[in-house]
């Protein structure tokens, strides 16, 4: 029923956590399967536990090409309805798979998020509410949480699972950082979806993860601004297109329009 889509370069420092990440798809009750992106690297490098394991599939790219570019690229090897980001070096919770693919067979909604518990080296965890607030949301409207680009975005990316073809039509935006926040706003843009009020991730915080490393700053700000205007055109357009043939103004309606002067979070998401 799903597919968690994984880029890896398989880098030393990763591959425990990459096995600890199998692990959690391992505990999950419902079928899966993960399309892993090998990002320039081997294939012999891939931990045990996942190259004996049948529903683990690999596509080994020939060169590095970026994590946005190798998922999206593994994205026409996914051949379930139901589609899941996911990172070399975090988990999911034992139940994230069941409780989100319950809820989207009965509701018949495009998507379906969590919370996410930030994970700490000594193992201990701490939740993480995103901004956008539990319940149904309607497309378009999961933007409108993410009041600047400075501020927290307004839901995590590996949180959601979503019809296969809503992802499809919403991939990995064409930066080197961010990428994510693009295909989050996509997603939740295109089709109504709902937040349910209960971790489904873990986000490990460690040295090692990109948000720590060097130069991670001198971008950072400029993805947000593409992926919140992104998130601002998408929905005003799709918004507008339900209106046709009546006049509509080129403007947001003015609740949206945001004061831009708001505190920067320090915080990565």
């Amino acid at each position: 029923m799903i597919t968690v889509v994984i880029a890896s370069r398989l880098c030393d420092d990763r591959l425990d956590y990459l096995a600890a990440m199998h692990a959690s798809l391992a505990r999950q009750s419902v079928p899966w399967e993960a399309v892993i992106a090998l990002d320039g690297a081997s294939p012999d490098r891939l931990p045990a536990s996942l190259a004996q394991d049948p529903r683990v599939r690999t596509l080994a790219l020939p060169r590095p090409v970026g994590a946005a570019c190798a998922r999206n690229l593994a994205l026409a090897h996914v051949r379930t309805p139901y589609t899941n980001w996911a990172d070399d070096d975090d988990e999911f919770t034992d139940d994230a798979m069941s409780v989100r693919l319950h809820t989207l067979e009965s509701t018949g909604v495009g998507w379906c998020a969590g919370w996410s518990e930030d994970q700490h080296p000594d193992g201990s965890t701490t939740l993480w509410r995103c901004p956008t607030p539990p319940g149904r949301h309607e497309a378009g409207d999961v933007w409108t949480y993410w009041k600047s680009p400075a501020d927290t975005i307004p839901i995590g990316p590996t949180t959601i699972l979503a019809r296969t073809d809503l992802v499809r039509a919403a991939p990995m935006g064409g930066l080197v950082q961010g990428e994510d926040y693009c295909a989050a706003l996509g997603a939740t843009a295109l089709a109504p979806g709902i937040l349910l009020p209960v971790p489904v991730y873990r986000y490990r915080k460690w040295n090692g993860q990109m948000t720590a490393q060097a130069g991670y700053d001198q971008l950072e700000a400029g993805a947000r601004e593409h992926a919140w205007q992104y998130g601002r055109s998408l929905r005003a357009v799709l918004r507008r297109s339900k209106d046709v043939g009546s006049a509509v103004s080129p403007a947001l309606p003015r609740d949206h329009e945001q004061d831009r002067a708001f505190p920067r979070d320090h915080g990565k998401r």
